[in-house]
């Protein structure tokens, strides 16, 4: 038996005051409703309705069951239309996870306009530098820089990021200044974490030539931030990204290195479970971080 069906024809053979129209209303046979309101009354084991050849009234069973399943209908179709709302209009809590220079400098004011378009839309924010498990640990969505994730999640890419290849002035006046990516080698680079032991920097020439050098420094870390920072105090050569490292070039505090050399751009991705039932918040949010971001151009506007 279906319960729900039941209850429904149920309630609507008492509302209507006859079982021809209840099952007008629910575009079922007569019999059917029959049938489905004595089955409720066989799982209940009572008597839900007085029946005659001219009327029906309720038990007292059925009278105190009708108020609640009253109560029961009316607040699941309340459900429907709260959820109907928010799949057009977004609101309630939108998880999100990112890393943390990226989330600081370049999310953060996304967020800001967006939380502003929609008032009744509250933010989780994890600034994290590792991957984040969305399912298992209920995010929502992930901004992330480079690849999108694990196999089943879907990733839209947003934008790119150019990697630079950076060092600060009094490094420069100490060891020399690199002409070419194999010049590397011998000088002290500073090495992301994130990044397998044995890195490797990959660089192209205009003409499309790839360059492969492999770097060793004094100091690994998983911050980019502490990795730029430690470059503009003169300890090594860092490769970063644009959004990080720009802000200590415009400072003069680091010089780019290597300009006939170009790093590989990393694509940006708004990375979420599946697009199946997608909430209008999550939708909404992906839509608007596509048009804050240039899809083809060097690093988010």
């Amino acid at each position: 038996m279906d319960r729900f069906s039941a209850v429904t024809a149920f309630v609507r053979v008492v509302e209507l005051g006859s079982f021809a129209r209840a099952a007008e209303r629910l575009a079922m046979s007569t019999s059917a409703v029959s049938r489905q309101v004595a089955e409720l009354e066989a799982h209940l084991d009572a008597r839900l309705l007085n029946r005659t050849t001219r009327r029906i009234s309720l038990t007292e069973a059925g009278q105190a069951f009708f108020e609640r399943s009253v109560q029961l209908l009316a607040d699941l179709e309340e459900a429907e239309s709260e959820i109907r709302t928010a799949a057009v209009t977004p609101k309630g809590r939108l998880r999100v996870t990112c890393g943390v220079s990226f989330g600081e400098r370049m999310l953060a004011p996304v967020i800001a306009k967006f939380g502003a378009r929609y008032p009744e839309l509250s933010f989780e924010l994890d600034l994290s530098d590792r991957v984040v498990d969305l399912v298992e640990e209920g995010y929502d969505l992930a901004v992330r820089i480079g690849t999108g994730g694990p196999h089943g999640l879907v990733s839209r890419v947003l934008g790119h990021s150019r990697l630079m290849c950076c060092a600060s002035p009094a490094y420069l006046e100490a060891h020399g200044v690199p002409g070419h990516p194999r010049d590397l080698a011998r000088h002290r680079c500073l090495e992301y974490s994130y990044v397998a032991p044995g890195i490797v920097w990959n660089f192209r020439d205009a003409s499309g030539e790839t360059h492969n050098v492999r770097i060793a420094g004094p100091v690994r870390a998983n911050s980019g931030r502490m990795l730029t920072e430690l470059a503009a105090l003169g300890m090594g050569i860092v490769l970063e990204p644009d959004f990080i490292v720009e802000p200590e070039i415009q400072a003069g505090r680091l010089r780019v290195l290597l300009p006939d050399f170009e790093p590989p751009r990393t694509p940006i991705a708004a990375v979420y479970p599946s697009r199946r039932h997608l909430s209008s918040k999550v939708r909404a949010f992906v839509d608007f971080l596509a048009a804050c971001f240039a899809r083809d151009g060097p690093h988010p506007r």
